[in-house]
């Protein structure tokens, strides 16, 4: 099949009682797109998968797959597969017959069907072991083969639900890579169920990251990581700080704002009216320490913790009205001036690296 667009227009599910998994969410995921749906547990991103795979019905709103609306369709006629997070492998079945399974159901001879399950056996680098069974498997070798199960019915989207959740993080690296490598091949849309940023960053060409069954941004992963929609995108995608205040003084160049422990700062651009709230975004690299630090941009906070991590330190701070703030700081700088837990230290930051965030879809 030739790979379609996927529209979700309006979807809600709803369970009996009243508890609503998804609420009224519209997203396009254009053909040939590697999207990642993110988001901590329970805020929907599973649901939605399943819902476009047609095992979960829709309450409202209706799901395309290029220009067919599937949302009364069974999984088998949408032109979707799905691969689950636990392989749901035949045990009795060796590798061949698994994969060939679907074929077989629809009265595909034997020969013909062992010999289109060995093709995606090779695509996935598993012709080798054809003749084992589930049980002879490593857990990458089993999670290759019910990917080349899912792609023998030649679908239009490929759905994954936490596809390496079970993988240790050595094999999760190489096997995200070969993810990558075959969407790029086959050019069709995968649609990835993860609530592991870097694992979204590495593979995405579109991350939508969810919260409370609501989207909160939908973007690539570059603008998800350096221009965050919300607070709730800021603080999950990881590497921001947040300040929160109200609008205190409107400038020429933006408003001045102030938190409640009484420091004031400065946010650039957009224009706000005085008493209004206000959050804003700058990412922890982008702190540095400076004497004194900067007006409106800056201000003194006390360490709380410091993490050694490689090729940066992380050091994270607290001040009047800030909890939570944190720097990052290259391993060299620090090490020749080292910080220790109860000092007082200078931070600053630029005014382009403040970014203004808008009010969670969730609140």
């Amino acid at each position: 099949m030739e790979p379609a667009q996927i529209e979700i227009a309006g979807v809600t599910k709803r369970y009996a009682g009243g508890t609503v998994a998804v609420e009224d969410i519209s997203l396009k995921i254009p053909a040939g797109t590697y999207c990642c749906l993110l988001g901590p547990s329970g805020c929907g991103k599973s649901t939605t998968l399943r819902m476009i795979a047609g095992h979960e019905t829709i309450t409202e709103g209706h799901i395309r797959l290029g220009d067919h609306v599937v949302t009364d369709l069974p999984p088998a006629k949408r032109g979707t597969a799905m691969m689950f997070q636990s392989y749901a492998l035949f045990p009795h079945l060796d590798t061949v017959d698994n994969v060939a399974f679907s074929l077989k159901m629809k009265g595909v001879d034997k020969a013909a069907r062992r010999a289109r399950a060995l093709d995606m056996l090779k695509l996935v680098q598993m012709e080798h072991l054809a003749e084992r069974r589930p049980a002879q498997l490593s857990g990458g070798q089993q999670q290759r083969v019910a990917l080349a199960r899912a792609l023998i019915t030649d679908p239009q989207a490929l759905l994954l639900d936490e596809p390496l959740s079970a993988l240790d993080p050595f094999l999760k690296i190489r096997v995200r890579q070969e993810l990558k490598k075959l969407q790029k091949q086959l050019g069709i849309s995968f649609i990835h169920v993860t609530h592991s940023q870097e694992e979204a960053m590495a593979l995405a060409d579109l991350v939508v990251v969810m919260n409370a069954g609501k989207i909160e941004q939908a973007a690539p992963p570059r603008e998800v990581f350096n221009r965050p929609a919300t607070a709730f995108v800021a603080r999950f995608m990881g590497d921001h700080n947040v300040i929160t205040g109200r609008v205190s003084r409107v400038t020429e160049s933006g408003v001045e704002f102030d938190v409640a422990g009484g420091g004031t700062f400065n946010a650039p651009g957009v224009p706000r009216a005085v008493g209004e709230p206000i959050e804003i975004a700058v990412r922890n690299d982008r702190v540095k320490i400076a004497v004194p630090p900067k007006q409106g941009c800056g201000m003194t906070g006390l360490v709380q913790n410091v993490e050694y991590h490689g090729q940066k330190v992380q050091v994270s701070l607290s001040a009047p009205g800030i909890s939570g703030f944190d720097a990052q700081i290259p391993e060299t700088e620090f090490f020749a001036k080292p910080l220790s837990v109860g000092d007082a230290v200078p931070l600053t930051w630029a005014p382009e690296d403040v970014h203004i965030l808008k009010s969670s879809a969730t609140a």
